[in-house]
């Protein structure tokens, strides 16, 4: 009996059929396709940049349109003597040459800044272009208020007058010359509003 062997059959039950089962099966098809998130294009920030592209177009007509109607204004009255001539020029009072030169300057800066903008929407995500607007426009919203606020002042005066000083009302004499200095004005702080809300696109952009 040393050479014979003995052979033993041992069956499996289910249970341990599932046991040996492979934990994770191979799929059946490979026609899946792994799903591929797209990076976040500009989205808002490009909105805003476009938008900001629209009021620097809109801030140059105010500066250009304030600076030239100031430069323009004069008013000669009709009755004059031999030795006197009654005229009215901007370049009179030095307030009006600072506010003819502020806005010619706030004009071209806002020219030569759109370029910068179309980079923001290009690249919306770059942050230099939108810190350095952010910059020069908070300057240029200094310059201009500066400006604005002195010839208000003179044109105050030209309306009104200042009976403690004894300085007449011009106005009435020079009503002309009058009416296109407000208009200037009204035109500077329209740009001063626009340059404001370019301040805080800027900053929301960030």
């Amino acid at each position: 009996m040393e050479g014979e062997s003995t052979t033993v059959n041992i069956t499996e039950t289910p249970k341990e059929r599932k046991g040996k089962a492979p934990l994770l099966a191979p799929p059946a098809s490979s026609n899946i396709k792994p799903i591929v998130q797209k990076a976040p294009k500009g989205g808002y920030k490009r909105g805003l940049a476009v938008f900001d592209v629209v009021l620097r177009l809109a801030g140059i007509a105010t500066a250009l349109g304030a600076a030239i109607a100031m430069g323009s204004t004069d008013q000669t009255l009709p009755f004059f003597t031999q030795f006197f001539q009654f005229k009215a020029e901007f370049d009179d009072l030095p307030a009006f040459t600072f506010f003819v030169i502020a806005n010619a300057i706030t004009a071209a800066y806002l020219a030569l800044s759109i370029p910068i903008s179309i980079v923001c929407i290009i690249r919306p995500h770059l942050v230099a272009p939108r810190v350095l607007l952010l910059f020069l426009d908070t300057v240029m919203v200094g310059l201009t208020t500066a400006a604005a606020g002195g010839a208000a002042s003179i044109v105050y005066l030209a309306h009104n007058g200042n009976s403690d000083a004894n300085w007449p009302a011009i106005c009435q004499q020079f009503n002309d010359f009058c009416q296109e200095i407000s208009g200037a004005v009204v035109a500077s702080f329209l740009t001063v509003v626009v340059l404001m809300f370019l301040i805080v696109l800027s900053a929301f952009s960030l």
